[in-house]
């Protein structure tokens, strides 16, 4: 085994995450926050659920490019700037995790944030991955 989840029964049972992710493989992959640029360098059009979709799928490309897939994922952090919007948006946003990455979900964590660098971004997204 590679990666053990850990979710300890005594803790709130976890919902499109993990407590915690063991791994105990050699090479890791640090993936830098990702937004939704598209090919041109311009942030996409739409809302939080698109949004979300391209800054993942930019995400899951760098990893892809480092030779990963999204079961290499170790740990997620989404910069979010309306957490409101996100959070009425979550089952959307899950949707668009289960399509891309499938139901095994890394360690993640959601923050709260006034504004990112590309002032149109709503979320960013970075993860660290752990590869064979």
């Amino acid at each position: 085994m590679t990666f053990e989840r850990i979710n300890p029964p005594d803790m709130g049972a976890p919902r499109g995450f993990s407590h915690a992710v063991v791994s105990n493989r050699a090479r890791t992959v640090f993936l830098a926050g990702q937004t939704a640029l598209d090919a041109s360098g311009a942030i996409i059009q739409g809302g939080i659920v698109e949004q979300f979709e391209q800054a993942f799928a930019n995400l899951l490309r760098a990893l892809n490019a480092s030779g990963g897939t999204p079961d290499d994922l170790v740990t997620v952090t989404i910069y979010i700037v309306d957490m409101e919007d996100y959070l009425a948006h979550a089952r959307e946003i899950g949707q668009v995790w289960r399509r891309l990455a499938g139901t095994e979900y890394p360690a993640m964590a959601g923050i709260g944030v006034p504004r990112l660098w590309d002032v149109e971004a709503l979320v960013e997204i970075q993860g660290i991955a752990s590869l064979d």
